[in-house]
């Protein structure tokens, strides 16, 4: 089949998705989109949200529909890294065997990463990085496709552990979750209160989301393009000479170039489900809220006067 037909072929596939995750994830759209890019281009999602928004429903249902294993790890203060990783035991016959832990998945639900000390936050990190985990000197290498989805809630700040900024530019989108609309909640509490419950069919394998992901990567990207991803990258950082304003006066560090590969990659997966064969330079402005929102870190004056990421992102375009 040629990348074209494949493309073609995964538009439909794509909407099958949609359609499927939403017999079970009422509104959230635009964050269901956000997931899906970030799996078909091989990356990590952290999903910043208060309680009750779904976010595990929402995880568990798309893993079902794309026909994945999924594993949930809840994160407290107490989580060791074996407890992620997995560790080794003596079996019957005084020889180590290791048993797998939760992290041998095709997707992870990381539920409130920034609850747990850093020792165990950077287990993820070999993980999401290489695809593979090192214990006791042995090297395991962990099913593909292979995507982990943190969440944290923005609200309790007490006792938890902010995630270090290596850590945060793992994540190729931070995507905030809000509250439904008043439509989206009566439908929802319709939907939740009754015995009926929604299958969930897998159209996809596991082999045939890597194949697209390849597919993805082969998608040929203007020139023209790459440079408008790389230049708003770098008007991100303060000390540079493109930067705007309004980054001078509220940002102290900017995105660095993991954010222009992600921005890239992204925006291919965005032209690629809206039927194109090439992105351009809206697909890259479409997916750079979510790329660039955890990589720039803010000044205090810009936390005074309550100016969003968001508000600097848009003045960037």
């Amino acid at each position: 089949m040629s990348d074209v037909a494949a493309i073609e072929s995964f538009v439909k596939q794509f909407k099958g998705l949609k359609t499927e995750i939403g017999k079970v994830i009422i509104g959230q759209d635009e964050v269901v989109t956000q997931i899906l890019i970030s799996i078909f281009s091989g990356g990590h999602s952290l999903l910043i949200g208060v309680p009750g928004l779904a976010k595990t429903l929402m995880v568990n249902t798309i893993s079902q529909a794309l026909g994945l294993d999924f594993k949930r790890i809840q994160f407290t203060p107490d989580l060791m890294p074996s407890d992620i990783l997995g560790s080794e035991i003596l079996d019957e016959d005084r020889r180590f065997k290791f048993i797998k832990g939760p992290i041998f998945s095709n997707i992870i639900l990381a539920d409130e990463i920034n609850r747990t000390p850093p020792k165990t936050q950077a287990a993820l990190l070999e993980a999401m990085q290489e695809r593979a985990v090192t214990v006791a000197g042995h090297h395991y290498k962990l099913d593909l496709p292979y995507f982990v989805l943190a969440t944290q809630n923005p609200i309790e700040q007490e006792g938890t552990y902010p995630l270090p900024e290596a850590q945060l530019d793992r994540f190729m989108f931070a995507i905030n979750l809000d509250y439904p609309t008043f439509e989206e909640e009566v439908q929802v509490v319709k939907a939740t209160t009754t015995d009926n419950k929604a299958k969930i069919n897998a159209l996809f394998s596991a082999q045939e989301i890597v194949d697209f992901q390849h597919l993805i990567r082969r998608i040929p990207v203007a020139d023209n393009v790459i440079e408008y991803a790389v230049a708003l990258v770098g008007k991100t950082r303060p000390n540079t000479a493109s930067t705007p304003e309004i980054v001078k006066n509220y940002v102290d560090w900017g995105a660095g170039p993991r954010a222009s590969q992600n921005l890239i990659l992204a925006a291919k997966t965005h032209a690629a489900i809206n039927g194109k064969f090439s992105p351009d330079i809206e697909d890259v402005q479409a997916v750079a809220y979510g790329i660039l929102r955890h990589r720039m870190i803010k000044n205090y004056k810009a936390e005074a006067e309550g100016i969003s990421e968001e508000q600097i992102i848009e003045s960037l375009f």
